[in-house]
């Protein structure tokens, strides 16, 4: 399964947020930090904090900020709301559907993905290289 750049886009702004719990984080920090086109990190951030995965502070001294703690957000959570649980094919117009063996192996594959993704928290992410995560690292 290949993800889409809006996961990823998604799985770096939850991951810095995780890195600056102490702080609200302009979104303007995050584009310069990633490279994420301003927009893409707008509407990432509406859709989050929608999915109660961010906290959203407007004004002056507003930013972004995680809504609980890293290890209380699973990955899988955060791909769940960018990509959705659609099957893997779409087999609406095949022909085979009907009998296809191969349409339950690709949900099982599908079940078995957003499993393994479900056992990590943000914070088993930053676990595994705190130092990629630091703020020090960022800039």
């Amino acid at each position: 399964m290949k993800l889409t750049r809006y996961s990823d886009y998604a799985l770096r702004i939850c991951l810095y947020l995780s890195s600056q719990r102490e702080r609200l984080v302009p979104i303007s920090e995050i584009v310069e930090a990633h490279g994420i086109p301003r927009s893409n990190v707008m509407k990432l951030a509406m859709d989050l904090v929608g999915a109660g995965f961010l906290e959203s502070v407007r004004g002056r001294s507003g930013g972004l900020r995680l809504a609980r703690a890293p290890g209380d957000i699973l990955l899988g959570d955060i791909l769940r709301q960018t990509e959705g649980e659609q099957p893997v094919i779409d087999c609406t117009d095949c022909l085979l559907a009907p009998s296809c063996g191969l349409v339950c192996i690709l949900d099982d594959a599908r079940k078995a993905f957003f499993g393994a993704l479900d056992t990590y928290s943000l914070a088993d992410v930053i676990a595994a290289n705190p130092s990629a995560y630091s703020p020090v690292a960022q800039n």
